[in-house]
C-alpha cells in the first residue's frame, strides 16, 4: 500500500527550517504497510510517531520545520515531491487522516453535514444532488445511529465518542485506500474505546482499508495489529508482527514499555 524510506523530518525552535538549527523529530524511518493490513507505530509522547504520520502526507508546517530527505511512495509515485494539485487528489481520496482531538480538528462554526460535503465536492466524488446523500450513508457506516440529526448539528452539540466517529465518517467519505488513525480513542471512556476500535475493525473489512494506528497503549495494539514499529527519539527501535514483538522484545526501550502497562507493573512481571 504504502512505502516510507529513510525518512527525516526537522524541527527547529526559530520558526523557520535551517537544516544546522534543527532537531530530527524523524530520524532515517522506513517503512512498508501492506494492503488491508493494520499497522501500529508505538511510542511515548515526543517519540516522533503523529510528526511521521504528518509527514506522509506532507503536512507538516513548512515555517516549523520540514522534511530533509527520504520518500513516500504509493502507486510507485513520492508523495514528497508532487505538485500541491496531485497532492489533494492523494489526500483524502487514497489517504484519509483521523486526527488526534476532533473537537480541536473540526471546524466548530460548520455543521458536520457541511464539512463532509465540502470534502466530497473538493474532490468530485459527487455533486450537489447527491453529495446529502453520500455523507448520511458515511454517517451510518460510521455507526451513527441519528445520521441526519448529525449531519445537521455542529460539533459542540456532539459527544466525544459521537465527535469521534463524526470524524471518522469524514475520513471515509471519499473511501480512502490508507487510513490514519492518530490516538483515535484519547480522552474517551473504555466503553467508547472498544466501540471506537471495534469500528475500525469493521471498516477495515468491509472498506478493505489499510490501517495505520498511532498510539502509546500498547494493550491496544496487541489487540488490533497485524504490524508494529517501535519509535523511540526518532527512530524505530523494533518492527515486526505485534504478536511477537510484544511477546518477546528485544530492544531495551520496547521491554520497558511492555512492562509500563498497568496490568503488567501490578503483576510485577519481569522481561
Amino acid at each position: 500500500m504504502i512505502q516510507i524510506n529513510h525518512l527525516t523530518v526537522c524541527y527547529n525552535q526559530t520558526g523557520c527550517f535551517a537544516k544546522a538549527s534543527s532537531l530530527a523529530a524523524v530520524d532515517g524511518v522506513s517503512l512498508k504497510i501492506q494492503e488491508k493490513s493494520i499497522f501500529a507505530l508505538v511510542g511515548e509522547s515526543g517519540s516522533g510517531k503523529t510528526t511521521l504520520g504528518l509527514a506522509m502526507t506532507r503536512l507538516i508546517n513548512a515555517g516549523e520545520g520540514g522534511i530533509v530527505s527520504g520518500s513516500v511512495i504509493v502507486d510507485g509515485e513520492n508523495i514528497l515531491r508532487l505538485t500541491e494539485e496531485k497532492l489533494r487528489d492523494i489526500r483524502g481520496r487514497k489517504i484519509s487522516y483521523i486526527f488526534q482531538e476532533p473537537a480541536s480538528a473540526l471546524n466548530p462554526i460548520m455543521t458536520i453535514g457541511r464539512q463532509i460535503d465540502e470534502a466530497l465536492l473538493a474532490h468530485g466524488i459527487a455533486g450537489k444532488k447527491k453529495v446529502r446523500d453520500m455523507a448520511l450513508e458515511s454517517l451510518r457506516a460510521a455507526r451513527l445511529d441519528n445520521a441526519g440529526r448529525v449531519y445537521d448539528s455542529y460539533p459542540h452539540q456532539l459527544s466525544g465518542g459521537m465527535k469521534q466517529r463524526a470524524m471518522i465518517a469524514m475520513a471515509i467519505a471519499a473511501r480512502p485506500r490508507l487510513l490514519i488513525a492518530d490516538e483515535p480513542t484519547t480522552a474517551l471512556d473504555i466503553d467508547t474505546e472498544k466501540e471506537i476500535l471495534d469500528l475500525l475493525l469493521s471498516l477495515r473489512a468491509e472498506l478493505r482499508l489499510s490501517i495505520l494506528f498511532i498510539t502509546h497503549n500498547i494493550r491496544i495494539v496487541k489487540d488490533i495489529a497485524d504490524e508494529t514499529a517501535v519509535m523511540c527519539k526518532g527512530r524505530v527501535v523494533e518492527a515486526g508482527p505485534a504478536s511477537k514483538v510484544f511477546r518477546a522484545p528485544r530492544h531495551e526501550y520496547t521491554k520497558l514499555l511492555v512492562l509500563s502497562t498497568p496490568e503488567n507493573f501490578r503483576r510485577g512481571i519481569k522481561i
